[in-house]
């Protein structure tokens, strides 16, 4: 399933790998119009995944998911073909991400359905972080494609990737779900459930860090590798790259240490750092990329070292009757603050200068951090008030 979600990923930052070289001069984007085409994917997931991983708790997951997966490679090469515009770039794009919410929840779904309940946390922290690598590909590959062929030519290319979850998914061995009672679409259960809920909101708050820096990342280090120089080491390929493999181990271990620790404990922490690191690369963002470089790695690591934890909290406090309605909660949350995320950076950039000025990104990256700490104070109100209850 792990390898299956690298395929599923490859066209999953395309848009935001090309924004900053090609799409942003092309299409005469400002910086709250390049937010709006990059978000709008997490906007096109939000809307579907309520009902698509609810789906997951009537029939077997795996049929969604190749159908959600197929979908999600046809509409990026749709976007090769025919996007000429903001407009026709976000309906596509938001077509794609649709058919990420068949693939990402429903494939954590169909993951989960057949494992022991022992087995699931550290399971759903490597599907999780195996989101990471996937990201980290993605960016690799559209950049490299762009640059050597154009930039439709990215599209084209990753849109082949999701055909390797389709071939995972016919290995599956058909399995119907835990029946389901209730309304299809009752998310009434999963909001009643505190604890859940406490996880899904801080999902939320990283969503929407991780995917405000995600789509400006490129911008941003094209930014300071044109004032720094720093060679071909430091090239926003490299360096949005690293940025999402480190995010693979940094996601394994946070959960480690949250089940040695205490889930909410480490998550808080985590949180708190994150925010810091994001203010200190806003403070630093006017000078040399060597000064920069340790910063981002560190930010690397502190942005996704929550995502794990967060995800396997909200699957080990689902009810299991309700668990897919819990997933489509979990997604939609965290998806449309990743919209937000990516759409609050780019205005921020406009009302400050612009990507291009360095006065700029002092208070985008103080966006993130607000957006960050938001999620200990959801952690808190979950917290459980007695006893008696059980503390995850």
């Amino acid at each position: 399933m792990c390898l299956g979600q690298l395929g599923s990923l490859l066209p999953h930052v395309v848009v935001p790998s090309i924004l900053a070289q090609f799409l942003i001069p092309e299409w005469r984007l400002t910086g709250a119009n390049a937010g709006l085409l990059a978000g709008s994917y997490a906007a096109g997931y939000m809307l579907a995944v309520p009902f698509l991983a609810t789906l997951t708790d009537r029939i077997d997951a795996r049929i969604v998911l190749i159908a959600g997966s197929a979908l999600s490679g046809l509409a990026t090469l749709m976007f090769g073909f025919l996007a000429q515009g903001l407009w026709s770039g976000a309906a596509l794009w938001a077509l794609a991400g649709i058919g990420f919410a068949g693939a990402y929840m429903p494939g954590l779904k169909a993951l989960t359905d057949r494992l022991d309940p022992g087995d699931s946390s550290r399971a759903v922290t490597f599907y999780t972080s195996s989101f990471s690598l996937g990201v980290g590909l993605s960016f690799l590959v559209s950049q490299l494609v762009a640059e050597s062929f154009g930039w439709r030519a990215a599209f084209y290319v990753t849109a082949a990737g999701p055909l390797a979850m389709m071939f995972v998914c016919l290995l599956l061995k058909p399995m119907a779900p835990t029946p389901s009672k209730g309304r299809l679409l009752n998310f009434g259960p999963v909001f009643r459930n505190r604890s859940a809920m406490g996880f899904i909101l801080g999902y939320g708050a990283h969503c929407f860090e991780l995917y405000g820096i995600r789509t400006w990342l490129v911008a941003f280090w094209t930014f300071v590798a044109a004032k720094g120089g720093g060679g071909t080491l430091l090239t926003p390929i490299a360096i949005s790259f690293a940025f999402s493999i480190l995010a693979m181990p940094s996601s394994v271990l946070g959960n480690e240490v949250a089940l040695r620790v205490g889930r909410r404990r480490a998550l808080t922490t985590i949180m708190f750092a994150s925010a810091a690191v994001a203010l200190l690369i806003g403070i630093c963002a006017d000078g040399s990329p060597w000064l920069l470089l340790p910063l981002i790695l560190l930010y690397a690591i502190t942005v996704p070292a929550d995502s794990g934890a967060l995800t396997a909290g909200m699957a080990m406090s689902a009810n299991p009757e309700n668990r897919g309605a819990t997933m489509a909660v979990h997604s939609t949350v965290g998806f449309g603050f990743s919209a937000l995320g990516a759409w609050c950076v780019g205005a921020t950039l406009d009302a400050f200068g612009g990507p291009y000025a360095a006065s700029a990104w002092l208070p985008a990256f103080g966006v993130l951090a607000a957006g960050i700490v938001l999620g200990p104070l959801a952690l808190m109100w979950s917290q459980p008030k007695t006893s008696n209850q059980t503390v995850i």
